[in-house]
């Protein structure tokens, strides 16, 4: 199970890359149009802030809080900067030790993740923006 949620989070969390990636920076500023939302670069603040806070608590044992250290979530290599700094942060924590409440938290950040995912889906079309080619065979879009 620990080996499993760790292969699922290094696989949601370069998705999440590849998406920022292949988008151009203009796009980070682009909401849904014509509904109430934020935009492109809320959802990357959100993401990598929920990356800081479940990684910091799954280090702690417990819920620390929440913060986000992207400033700049519009200028697209900060988000990959934030993206790529957060990977590595995951890849120090020792899964196959972990106790209950620490592989909640991960599965919360798991599902926090792919949950995001399912929102920039949402933006890439109501934006006719593209995919990069590891979404369109993960998610058939």
């Amino acid at each position: 199970m620990h080996t499993l949620l760790k292969t699922k989070l290094d696989r949601a969390f370069q998705l999440t890359h590849n998406l920022a990636a292949h988008l151009a920076e203009p796009s980070l500023s682009l909401d849904l149009p014509n509904l109430s939302s934020n935009k492109i670069a809320g959802q990357y603040w959100c993401i990598v802030g929920a990356r800081e806070s479940y990684l910091q608590a799954i280090e702690a044992g417990g819920w620390q809080g929440f913060s986000c250290s992207l400033a700049t979530p519009n200028v697209k290599l900060s988000v990959l900067g934030a993206l790529e700094t957060t990977s590595r942060h995951l890849g120090t924590i020792q899964f196959d030790s972990l106790a209950e409440p620490q592989l909640n938290l991960a599965l919360d950040l798991l599902e926090h993740e792919i949950q995001h995912h399912g929102q920039l889906i949402r933006f890439v079309y109501a934006n006719g923006l593209s995919f990069p080619d590891s979404w369109k065979k993960r998610y058939t879009v």
